[in-house]
């Protein structure tokens, strides 16, 4: 894993494997879904993750996580990364009542027509996402937005490389997004207000600027 240091300057979807079954719309008490995001009421034990706070992501053979953080050891990006492809990681607060993703993944496309890119709709494994080329600095750039609304709280991930235009490709992004963990805490919070994430305290004690474990 790389730490690197920056200088200080919807309605809800459907997940559709679950372990629970469902009476009356509802999961059965005690049932934790069979893939996640899984809120941190509901996840696995006995699984090895790196704790950002907010995020929990699992340990998956060969993907790297890269992580910004400014000195205070605030982070300001997750991105992980695997062979030519990557994704990042943002979440978000969200209200009890009802999922974000239907009105951000809007506001994405949006603001990506704005920027002179197009954006397609289509559904994915965590239900409607977002497909863009934008244009960068070193050429035009696949992007694929997906987001899974939880209790109170939303994912959102965008996968870049060969991931973004072919889902087989995400391999083990998409394991460890399946594995992650959010852990909203209990403090009320502004909806889409992104959640807190924070180094863990031995590598903010120890972190020069560039730290790999």
């Amino acid at each position: 894993m790389i730490f690197s240091r920056k200088r200080a300057g919807g309605g809800r979807h459907a997940r559709d494997e679950r372990a629970a079954e469902v009476v009356d719309g509802r999961e059965a008490e005690g049932q934790a879904p069979a893939r996640g995001p899984y809120d941190v009421s509901e996840a696995p034990a006995g699984v090895q993750r790196l704790d950002l706070g907010s995020l929990h992501i699992p340990a998956v053979a060969d993907v790297e996580v890269r992580v910004q953080a400014d000195p205070q050891g605030v982070i300001q990006q997750v991105v992980l990364v695997h062979g030519q492809s990557a994704l990042q990681l943002g979440v978000f607060a969200a209200p009890r009542s009802e999922g974000i993703w239907d009105e951000v993944r809007e506001e994405i496309r949006q603001s990506l027509f704005n920027d002179g890119a197009a954006a397609q709709e289509a559904q994915g494994e965590y239900g409607p996402e977002l497909h863009a080329r934008v244009r960068t600095p070193d050429g035009l750039t696949d992007l694929r937005f997906v987001g899974i609304d939880g209790p109170r709280w939303m994912v959102r991930g965008v996968y870049q490389g060969a991931a973004a235009t072919d889902p087989v490709a995400a391999g083990p992004l998409r394991e460890c997004l399946d594995g992650l963990v959010v852990d909203r805490g209990q403090e009320a919070k502004p909806v889409r207000e992104p959640l807190p994430l924070r180094l863990p305290r031995e590598v903010a004690d120890q972190a020069g600027p560039t730290v790999e474990a």
